[in-house]
């Protein structure tokens, strides 16, 4: 993902577990100062105590199935501050498991967010049309397939 986007032009920086919980605001500090474009992560190392105003648009290419981490990943952008449009991508193949499970997320996500009184209008819940379980749809498709 890192070459492909470099060779389109664009400065890539790859958050990895490596560095540490404490550093890694100020990590992507230094990247920002850098120029970087585009930062690469796995969704739970931002899931909890980063403002990223400065990457707007956020792509997810793999969510897995906690939707508290989806949920926080990605909102790490519409933070207070933010001045540019906020925009959260999900990547699937049609017809796919990966978009079984982001269905099932769309499901568990809206049925959190009216539990807190939130009314999605975008996103994942475009792909929320009935009830199951992450497991019992993904295992449903394999049978059917």
């Amino acid at each position: 993902m890192k070459r492909v986007l470099e060779q389109s032009g664009l400065k890539v920086a790859v958050l990895r577990a490596s560095v540490d919980t404490a550093r890694r605001e100020d990590w992507i500090l230094d990247q920002v100062d850098r120029g970087v474009d585009v930062l690469i992560t796995n969704p739970e190392l931002v899931k909890t105590g980063l403002d990223l105003l400065d990457f707007p648009t956020i792509a997810f290419m793999q969510t897995g199935y906690n939707v508290y981490t989806v949920q926080q990943a990605a909102r790490r952008s519409w933070r207070i501050g933010q001045k540019q449009d906020v925009r959260v991508i999900f990547f699937g193949y049609i017809g796919s498991s990966q978009i079984t499970c982001l269905q099932l997320m769309a499901k568990k996500i809206a049925v959190s967010q009216s539990t807190s009184g939130d009314v999605p209008e975008s996103g994942l819940d475009s792909l929320n049309q009935d009830g199951d379980s992450v497991e019992m749809a993904l295992a449903r498709q394999l049978i059917n397939s």
